[in-house]
């Protein structure tokens, strides 16, 4: 005699608890995993059962250990991820003189980024405004910098570090006779529907 299989664990309704108590909203939740707004909605609502690929994709966009997400434990996954040296992606630049290296991991592209930005001297990097509310925090690592955002504009040094809103135009560029380098972290700001 066969043994009763047992019923298959309520997902939508854990992720739904799991996405309110982090209050976030199915737009949000749906830029963060990569699964349509209308999915998660169908999820949540159990009238759609996810593939394992989806599942694992909503429980790493709420830091959810994939597991616990299934039984609707409450385990948070413990970030630990390394990115070795030989793994930074260097970005190429149309602004001539400037290198571009990504310290941050994709899944964090238009959330939280991390950059060093190398400058040969006169070379200049102009950035068109980014979402609202995003945040800039830079670090002067190297050599002398001018920094402009909007009407505001400031020279900085070695071990200067300044924050400034980026959703206006705004530009890095090395003042001085040396290679200038900065750790710039772009904190971005909520999506809007309009942006």
């Amino acid at each position: 005699m066969l043994s009763r299989i047992p019923e298959p664990p309520s997902i939508g309704a854990n992720v739904r608890k799991e996405r309110k108590k982090q209050h976030l909203s199915l737009d949000e939740l749906s830029r963060k995993s990569g699964v349509s707004k209308a999915m998660l909605s169908q999820i949540e609502a159990e009238k759609a059962n996810p593939t394992i690929a989806t599942a694992w994709k909503i429980a790493h966009a709420l830091g959810l250990d994939f597991n616990a997400m299934l039984k609707g434990q409450e385990e948070n996954v413990r970030k630990f991820e390394i990115n070795r040296k030989d793994d930074i992606k260097t970005l190429d630049s149309d602004q001539q003189g400037v290198t571009i290296n990504v310290l941050s991991p994709i899944s964090l592209a238009e959330d939280l980024e991390l950059y060093i930005l190398t400058f040969q001297p006169g070379a200049k990097l102009s950035s068109h405004a980014h979402y609202t509310g995003t945040e800039e925090y830079l670090t002067v690592l190297q050599g002398r910098v001018r920094v402009g955002a909007g009407k505001n504009s400031t020279s900085l040094g070695t071990g200067d570090v300044l924050i400034y809103q980026c959703d206006i135009d705004h530009l890095i560029e090395n003042i001085g006779e040396e290679e200038a380098r900065v750790h710039l972290v772009v904190r971005f700001g909520k999506r809007s529907d309009e942006e």
